[in-house]
C-alpha cells in the first residue's frame, strides 16, 4: 500500500477518522491544562576552612583546601536529604521537592541546592530557605562535636538562589505522547473499518455458482446428443427405401 493508497482510504473513511482525530486535540488539551509547568532554582554553596586553619594563609580561606571539606560537604547533602531534614524544612515553609547534592564535576567542596515546584515565587523563596537551613545545619553539626568557633569549618554562597527557570521538557513529552497515541489509534480504526468493508464473497456464494455450473454443463451434454440423433435419422430412412 503506497501513500496515494493510503490517502484514498483517509479520505473514503473521513467518518471514522474525523472523530478520532477530534478525540485526541481533546486529550493534548487536557494533558496541556492539567500537567504543570514545573520550575527550578539552583544555588551553589562551598565549604571553607576554619580561620584558625588560614591564619598561614593570611586568612584567605580560599587559598587553604582540604580533602576533609568535600567530605564534610558530602555528609552535609546526605543530611539535607533526609527524612528528619525534609520534615524540619516543610514545618518552617519549604514547599516543592528540592536535592542537595556534590556539583557537577567539582573541584572542591561545592554543593549545589535545588528547588523545583509550580509556583516561581515559592520556588525562589524555598531555595533561600534551603540556603539558610545548610548553614545552620553545618554549624550545628560542629557544635555537637563541641568545635570551637575559630575551629568551625564555614560555608559561602557562591552563587545565591537563582530566579526560577521553567522546565518544559516532562510537559512537552507528555504532549508529544498524547498526540502520537491519538494519532496513531485513529489510523488503526480507519484501516480496521476500511479492512472490514473490502470482505471478499463468503463460501455461500461460491457454492451457489457451483450448481449453475454443472447445469450449463448438462445442458451442453444434452445439445450435443440431441443434434447426434437428428443425424442419426436420415440414414434410418435411406435404408428403409433401400430394403423396398
Amino acid at each position: 500500500m503506497d501513500l496515494a493508497e493510503i490517502w484514498r482510504v483517509m479520505r473514503r473513511r473521513w467518518y471514522v477518522l474525523l472523530p478520532g482525530l477530534l478525540i485526541t486535540a481533546a486529550l493534548t488539551t487536557g494533558v496541556y491544562l492539567l500537567v504543570p509547568v514545573e520550575y527550578r532554582s539552583q544555588s551553589t554553596v562551598t565549604l571553607l576552612n576554619s580561620k584558625k586553619a588560614t591564619v598561614a594563609f593570611d586568612g584567605n580561606p580560599f587559598l587553604s583546601t582540604q580533602a576533609s571539606l568535600t567530605g564534610m560537604a558530602d555528609g552535609l547533602a546526605r543530611n539535607l536529604n533526609s527524612d528528619d531534614s525534609r520534615a524540619d524544612l516543610k514545618a518552617q515553609g519549604l514547599t516543592g521537592t528540592y536535592e542537595a547534592k556534590i556539583a557537577d564535576n567539582a573541584q572542591g567542596p561545592f554543593m549545589w541546592l535545588i528547588v523545583s515546584g509550580t509556583d516561581p515565587a515559592a520556588v525562589l523563596k524555598s531555595d533561600q530557605l534551603l540556603t539558610a537551613y545548610a548553614e545552620k545545619r553545618l554549624q550545628e553539626f560542629q557544635a555537637q562535636q563541641q568545635v570551637t568557633p575559630e575551629a568551625m569549618i564555614r560555608m559561602a554562597t557562591i552563587v545565591p538562589p537563582q530566579k526560577p527557570e521553567p522546565q518544559t521538557k516532562t510537559r512537552l513529552q507528555y504532549l508529544v505522547m498524547a498526540g502520537a497515541l491519538g494519532f496513531v489509534l485513529s489510523l488503526v480504526a480507519t484501516f480496521f473499518v476500511e479492512a472490514r468493508r473490502r470482505t471478499p464473497a463468503g463460501p455461500g456464494r461460491r457454492r451457489a455458482a457451483a450448481p449453475e455450473a454443472e447445469a450449463g454443463t448438462g445442458a451442453q451434454a444434452g445439445t450435443g446428443a440431441g443434434t447426434g440423433a437428428g443425424a442419426g435419422a436420415p440414414e434410418a430412412v435411406s435404408s428403409s427405401a433401400g430394403s423396398t
